[in-house]
């Protein structure tokens, strides 16, 4: 009780300090709960920390299946006569040459679906049947020079393009592949040897060669943030790759020492994460990534709690859970989500990760968003701890009963998130930060609105990531653009990326149902901005947004951005009309003040199609009169 006061504590005292969109505090929270050598008094050794049935334990297999072995056994049949891929060299060069990942994912990915419905129809059926093709599938991974994927390569030190046979890279396919076939060791050595013990002898020395040692040996790959510093960006890479190399270490190694080693080089790294991430446990990269970051941190944390039987535990600690809620506090409704920076609206995510990590730090929340998205099957293969720990929790899902507690009032006040629902269940969100955030659009000051559980003001999100998206183009890119958000375009300039441009002076105000930013600075200088203040203001089926500026100059024309994707009506003077699937709204402007144009943007991107349909529109209010003061003010009316 003691230590959870003091973190507790620590909290209160963090969230009383000056507020920075900027979020690196240096917390290690993992060493502060002890050195390499209490790790390595605390081990589980020799995996007697698994708590999953044995290979041989048909019983159990059955059990913990219920009814799904069927269905296992069947994709695994079809496999039976997959034809391995090869992944060529024009495959790995597709993604330099024109940008596209497809051609060596698609291939790669074969591979490891159909070595993963292999190994569960061998583990549902467990009678050896599966088990040579099993062992082909693996045999073909070991021998490709690399696990690594096309878009990865500029990880390698010197051929950036093209695998380098001398070099190992662990991203996050090399760490994917190294956890499923460290359980694919553990469970299925025994029956390799029947057929030779140099298959397992090969697939764990890959292991070692391609994830082990490498993680041991260098500290330059970006993720692992060794050497972070507040300027430094750690997002979801470095819990995905620590977890999966933690299921490889603690699979594998029998060493008390090397293992100690392993397992608090991890907790240094994973640190780094959690330095970067905010108090108030936001994550920046939007709740569709908050399977891959806080997500993916829960799973290293329950790694860690079970080698060292509950030793080493953040459970407890608060930003733990704030980390969690976040996903909870992002739901709109209608499986919709909140979509800042390269979120996708429509809210997936892994409904038993989302559950399980409710259930252990305590939240109803949680675990009822979970209930929520559910839909019957999280049975992925590929990611093999996932798997089994919805196994294990997919019963008590299905027959438990939780709702979520509405949330009316949001605040973020590190990330500068705030999400606000009136009475009517209408809900809004906006964001201040900074515009280099993990997967940043420049869109501070932005908002989405929607109407009773549907977005109806969009942002429009990412399309499908090819070499441009993390390129030094990124920003050409219209979705990214700041003109394609629900902000301005001042004095005939667009936001600008990198650290300095960033949002000054945000407040939110509970009591008021309002939310305040200077903008300016997110602006290039020459653009000429003094003060731009932007203010929301949410009443009962209403949002009210007002502009406050000041300018150095007038170059050109301000213009006021609305992005939608309903059928817009802008025929009326000074109001726009939107309907979205039954939601009716209205914009609301001074026609004195604003011409007001209509743009169609054809969607041919099917990331962004599947979500929108074949088209959104960009309503933009251009204003009459160039003046160096002004006050604007707008209405979003539900009708």
């Amino acid at each position: 009780m003691k230590k959870i006061f003091l973190l507790g504590l620590a909290f209160v005292f963090m969230m009383l300090l000056p507020f920075s969109a900027f979020a690196y505090q240096k917390k290690d929270l993992l060493k502060q709960l002890g050195d390499k050598d209490k790790v390595k008094s605390a081990l589980i050794m020799k995996r007697q920390w698994v708590n999953y049935p044995s290979y041989y334990d048909r019983e159990a297999w059955a059990k913990l299946l219920n009814g799904l072995d069927a269905s296992i056994i069947k994709d695994g049949e079809d496999m039976l006569d997959f034809q391995w891929k090869v992944v060529t060299a024009s495959d790995y060069l597709s993604f330099s040459h024109g940008g596209s990942r497809a051609e060596m994912e698609s291939a790669h990915n074969a591979n490891l679906d159909a070595i993963a419905k292999l190994f569960w129809a061998e583990m549902a059926e467990g009678k050896g049947r599966f088990v040579p093709k099993l062992a082909d599938g693996v045999f073909c991974m070991c021998e490709r020079t690399t696990w690594i994927l096309s878009a990865h390569m500029y990880m390698q030190s010197k051929q950036k393009t093209f695998p380098d046979h001398r070099e190992n890279i662990i991203d996050l396919s090399t760490g994917y592949c190294g956890a499923l076939f460290s359980w694919i060791y553990y469970f299925m050595h025994e029956e390799f040897d029947k057929i030779s013990p140099m298959i397992s002898m090969r697939i764990k020395d890959e292991l070692y060669k391609r994830v082990i040692n490498p993680y041991m040996e260098r500290s330059d790959f970006w993720w692992q943030a060794f050497n972070a510093s507040p300027n430094t960006m750690v997002n979801n890479w470095n819990p995905w790759c620590n977890s999966n190399v933690m299921q490889c270490v603690m699979l594998l190694e029998d060493d008390p020492e090397k293992l100690a080693d392993a397992v608090y080089r991890t907790m240094c790294s994973v640190d780094a994460f959690f330095n970067y991430t905010h108090y108030d446990g936001a994550c920046e990269e939007g709740p569709s990534y908050w399977d891959g970051a806080a997500g993916m941190a829960f799973i290293y944390l329950q790694l860690l709690d079970e080698v060292t039987g509950g030793k080493y535990s953040l459970f407890e600690h608060p930003m733990v859970k704030s980390m969690g809620e976040f996903v909870v506090s992002s739901y709109i409704g209608d499986r919709w989500g909140v979509n800042f920076a390269d979120a996708s609206a429509r809210m997936g995510g892994n409904a038993p990760l989302i559950y399980e990590y409710g259930k252990t730090i305590g939240s109803n929340d949680m675990m009822a968003l979970a209930l929520e998205l559910y839909d019957g099957n999280y049975f992925s293969g590929k990611d093999f701890r996932r798997t089994m720990q919805y196994l294990m929790v997919r019963n008590e899902m299905e027959n438990a009963d939780l709702k979520i507690s509405p949330r009316k009032f949001v605040w973020y006040p590190e990330t500068q998130f705030c999400y606000i629902s009136d009475k009517k269940g209408n809900f809004f969100a906006t964001k201040g930060g900074y515009n280099a955030e993990s997967h940043n659009h420049n869109d501070i000051g932005s908002f989405i609105y929607s109407i009773d559980k549907l977005p109806v003001f969009i942002d429009a999100g990412v399309g499908t990531y090819t070499a441009k998206t993390f390129s030094s183009q990124r920003y050409t890119i219209w979705t990214m653009r700041s003109a394609y958000h629900n902000i301005p375009t001042i004095n005939g300039a667009e936001q600008k990326d990198g650290r300095q441009y960033r949002a000054y002076d945000v407040k939110a105000d509970k009591s008021d149902k309002s939310f305040s930013a200077d903008i300016a600075k997110a602006y290039p200088d020459e653009a000429g901005i003094k003060s731009w203040v932007r203010k929301y203001r949410v009443k009962d089926n209403s949002l009210t947004i007002s502009d406050k500026f000041e300018l150095e100059r007038t170059d050109s024309p301000n213009e006021i951005h609305f992005m939608t994707w309903g059928n817009v009506d802008a025929s009326r003077p000074g109001k726009v009309s939107v309907s979205v699937k039954g939601r009716n709204a209205v914009l609301i402007y001074d026609n004195s003040k604003f011409d007001v144009s209509v743009e169609t943007i054809k969607l041919d991107d099917v990331k962004l199609s599947d979500v929108w349909g074949s088209e959104i529109y960009r309503i933009t209010l251009k204003a009459k009169d160039l003046k160096l003061k002004d006050n604007y003010s707008f209405e979003i009316r539900k009708v």
